[in-house]
């Protein structure tokens, strides 16, 4: 029965937890992502750009001047550029490819990373 070795271990049990962390479901972000998401704005402060009013709120005042209210304290914000500015990117953002994509390279970097670890416990001069 194949044993890895410490080495062999490591390598598989840092590519799993990257794996479950990375791997978004199906209509959701992923969890690292989910993270990235709370750890710039953990007590959800920031303001977040609204979007455009809806066509019948056009001619209330109210929901015009708040919604305006809110675009200008993110523009405020973005303004300030450097970290204030990331601080909003990342609080919105999202995962880089397509749920189906991501599991896509998920999958074949767990392949990938058995075979190299695989590969590592061959290193006792069994090689032919």
């Amino acid at each position: 029965m194949w044993r890895p070795t410490n080495a062999q271990g490591w390598l598989l049990v840092l590519a799993a937890l990257f794996i479950v962390i990375a791997w978004p479901p199906r209509d959701d972000k992923s969890l690292a992502l989910k993270f990235v998401n709370w750890i710039v704005d953990p007590w959800n402060k920031l303001p977040v750009l609204p979007d455009p009013l809806p066509m019948g709120l056009g001619d209330d005042p109210d929901a015009v001047n708040a919604h305006d209210s809110q675009i200008r304290q993110y523009d405020a914000l973005y303004a300030k550029g450097g970290w204030a500015r990331r601080r909003l990117e990342l609080k919105v953002a999202n995962d880089p490819f397509n749920p189906t994509t991501t599991r896509q390279l998920l999958a074949a970097l767990a392949l990938i990373t058995a075979f190299v670890a695989w590969r590592l416990g061959d290193t006792r001069g069994t090689r032919r």
